[in-house]
């Protein structure tokens, strides 16, 4: 009779098993669903062109006395010939003032020249509407750091509270400081990842998007941020109504492994990031970032997580979310 029981119901064993499985994978992530991957961002800058000009070349030159001179021709009476005034006295057919006036546009026209061929050598470009169009780095420097850095938490938090993105110098300082936290402590350090890539001053702010962007959107959350002088902070939520403060509780109770620190820059100029196989280009590439001076850079974003109390990030998170970092 057991038999017959146990042959009849073996064909049904293996779908109520996987079943089983199924259910109990699900209800086993359901905790770290619960788990909101807060984030925390200081930003500021822009991407605006330099004010600077660029002439076509030099003017045109209306000699003292009068006479009629439509651009490069016609009668000059001031000892230069007649058509080509600037270019004639040089080559013998004219003298005195034509001459020496001649030699002062040869050189004008030499600067320019040399000007424009050394911004071009650059990387810079002149664009249809005559101003310059640099070539600008967008960089990002990404270090995950062991939950033992805490103190990093605290200190991103409390430069978010006090700092001042809404000058190029206010911006440079939080970025310096970032960056200093960052290397006193190398013994957290547990992955990094670094890149940098060359645009023209006006496709730039669109990288530079493209990659805030994207490690914005790994938040559930940004309960604190600083973006040119906004400052936002969310309620904390032991505070909030309807159990909020219990289950806070309860995922304090799962501590955070790991805390992941990115930075994002446009800057002037070529840098050019190590690529990240061991603490020694970790270290490089923050150094790097962190020199740039007021003048040089243009937009930061500094993005950090978890940053709410009670919030996790763990190895799954990692790679699942941050699969270009690499083991330091």
């Amino acid at each position: 009779m057991r038999k017959r029981f146990l042959s009849t119901i073996k064909p049904f064993l293996k779908p109520v098993i996987a079943l089983g499985l199924v259910i109990f994978l699900a209800l086993g992530n359901a905790g770290n669903a619960l788990a909101a991957r807060s984030g925390g961002r200081i930003g500021g800058g822009s991407f605006r062109a330099p004010s600077r000009s660029y002439s076509p070349g030099p003017r045109t030159y209306q000699p003292p006395g009068g006479g009629y001179y439509p651009g490069g021709g016609g009668y000059y009476p001031g000892g230069g010939g007649f058509g080509f005034p600037f270019l004639l006295p040089l080559f013998g057919f004219g003298g005195g003032a034509g001459g020496l006036f001649t030699i002062l546009i040869f050189i004008a026209i030499a600067n320019f020249l040399v000007q424009t061929f050394r911004r071009v050598g650059a990387g810079d470009e002149v664009n249809s509407l005559g101003y310059s169009n640099p070539k600008v780095s967008v960089a990002r420097v990404q270090v995950g750091l062991l939950s033992q850095a805490r103190y990093l938490q605290a200190e991103l938090d409390e430069l978010a509270r006090r700092a001042d993105m809404g000058t190029a110098e206010g911006r440079a300082e939080v970025l310096q400081e970032s960056t200093l936290a960052l290397l006193r402590h190398p013994e957290y350090w547990v992955y990094g990842a670094a890149q940098s890539q060359q645009a023209a001053l006006e496709a730039a702010e669109g990288k530079f998007n493209q990659l805030a962007l994207a490690e914005r959107s790994k938040f559930s959350e940004e309960t604190l941020s600083n973006v040119n002088n906004q400052l936002r902070e969310a309620t904390p939520k032991a505070s909030l109504p309807g159990g909020s403060g219990e289950l806070a509780n309860q995922l304090a109770q799962q501590p955070s492994e790991y805390i992941l620190v990115t930075i994002v820059v446009g800057a002037e100029g070529n840098m050019q990031l190590p690529a990240i196989n061991g603490s020694d280009d970790l270290r490089q590439a923050l150094r790097q970032i962190g020199s740039l001076s007021s003048e040089q850079l243009l937009a930061v974003e500094i993005l950090w997580t978890p940053q709410a109390e009670g919030d996790t990030l763990t190895t799954d998170d990692i790679l699942a979310q941050y699969p270009d970092l690499k083991l330091v």
